[in-house]
């Protein structure tokens, strides 16, 4: 019944997408389909920390930015003069930050409770912020002086971009262990909080921060793993191709990209679809479960319960810098003042309720639905309205003010989505096993 199940939902999408394709074009129904592919895997990352272990993160928009940062330091060119100016000074700024910071906990953790020791931590926090700053400001300021208005930063190391996925796991699994080590003996409201806040955090940084990511200055041209459609334009096979299928090689060239793109993203969601059922149906994931589902009898029983707590935060995480990275990478710009922690985070849970918490395929699903009713909610809303007011003559008030109002149908849309779920599907679309 399960497997009916999912054949149903899934071909319905499919359909969905088609009807796209055939009524709008092809290349809304491809662009839908990408990023459906990405918050699919953003919703598996979710899932693994909520549905596996019951952690409530809404620092996810965090993750993912650290996936976007991630394509820059990889996929961008190093910007010429930048490292002589001053790269090496704020490196070695970020290393005595370092060394402050562990300074300061050894002390902590080496010496007994009391006057003496707080006096200390606070000197070396004070003394090493200073020194810090002697060094990684002029450094900074030097990068930033370098031709601003088209780089004013490091760059990256310019190599292939889809190395940065992995990549933009690792940033966000180290940002998470970290994060984990502080905020995962808390109680899960506050656990949100903090998240939330560090999330905050990380996306401040990367909009002050101009030296390596050029703030709110954004960059864009970034490498792509997919050919250019001005070079396909001019490719003697692709033109080749265009002819047999009939179609113009201008138009065509935009869909192939699409097309290629889909392929990469396909690939990913099915490697991370499949390590997360296999982790799912091991051992370790009936384990996780049973601590989710009891956590006093799991501790009971011996397990490290804020250990396994860690561990699962930390692999959710990878899984949402990945999605990050990917994200990036189709837009082919950084741009850090979209990461909105309230607006995405809220979509993503969306996805993860709606397609069933505790399942990996109704995560999967719920990526799709939730984000191709996030932009179709206006075209839809637009023939609504268009439908409703008819009747009406043109310069009618209350047609004019219907049919400005269909941009804001995606948010009821949501809302009456995640309210149907909830009361027919209470456990989501493809409810856990």
């Amino acid at each position: 019944m399960l497997i009916n199940r999912n054949t149903i939902y899934f071909t319905i999408m499919a359909l969905l997408l088609i009807g796209v394709g055939l009524f709008q074009s092809w290349n809304v129904s491809l662009s839908i389909l990408n990023l459906c592919l990405i918050s699919a895997i953003m919703a598996l990352g979710v899932n693994i920390q909520w549905g596996y272990a019951g952690l409530f993160n809404v620092g996810i928009m965090g993750f993912a930015a650290l996936g976007g940062l991630a394509a820059v330091l990889v996929a961008m060119p190093p910007v010429e003069g930048a490292w002589s100016a001053g790269g090496w000074g704020a490196i070695g700024g970020l290393f005595l930050a370092f060394i402050s910071i562990t300074l300061a906990v050894i002390t902590y953790q080496r010496m007994s409770a009391g006057r003496t020791r707080s006096i200390l931590i606070i000197a070396i926090c004070v003394i090493g912020f200073f020194i810090t700053r002697s060094v990684f400001g002029p450094a900074t300021h030097a990068i930033e002086d370098i031709n601003p208005a088209k780089s004013g930063y490091l760059g990256g190391f310019g190599l292939p971009i889809v190395l940065s996925w992995p990549v933009g796991g690792v940033f966000a699994g180290i940002a998470a262990w970290v994060i984990g080590k502080i905020t995962l003996g808390l109680r899960s409201d506050y656990l949100a909080i903090a998240t939330l806040g560090i999330s905050e955090i990380i996306i401040a940084v990367l909009k002050h921060e101009d030296w390596m990511t050029r703030g709110v200055k954004n960059v864009v041209g970034m490498p792509r793993p997919v050919p250019f459609e001005i070079n396909l334009q001019t490719t003697e096979w692709f033109l080749n191709l265009s002819s047999t299928l009939g179609a113009d090689p201008i138009g065509f060239s935009s869909i192939f990209v699409k097309i290629c793109y889909a392929c990469l993203f396909v690939t990913m969601l099915l490697i991370v679809l499949w390590l997360s059922e296999t982790a799912l149906k091991s051992p370790w994931g009936r384990m996780m479960r049973a601590i989710r589902d009891n956590e006093v009898s799991a501790n009971a029983m011996g397990k490290n319960v804020t250990k396994r707590h860690l561990q699962v935060f930390v692999l959710g995480s990878v899984v949402v810098g990945l999605a990050g990275a990917m994200l990036t990478t189709l837009d082919g710009q950084l741009t850090p003042t979209s990461y909105q922690p309230l607006r995405f985070t809220f979509l993503i849970w969306v996805m993860v309720i709606v397609g069933g918490s505790g399942n990996n395929w109704g995560a999967v699903l719920g990526g799709f639905v939730i984000w191709f009713f996030w932009i179709e909610a206006e075209p839809l809303g637009l023939i609504l309205m268009n439908a409703i007011t008819s009747g009406m003559a043109d310069d009618n008030s209350l047609k004019l003010h219907l049919i400005d109002s269909a941009a804001h149908m995606r948010l009821m849309t949501m809302g009456l989505i995640l309210l149907l779920v909830l009361r027919f599907s209470p456990r989501g679309l493809l409810p856990e096993k």
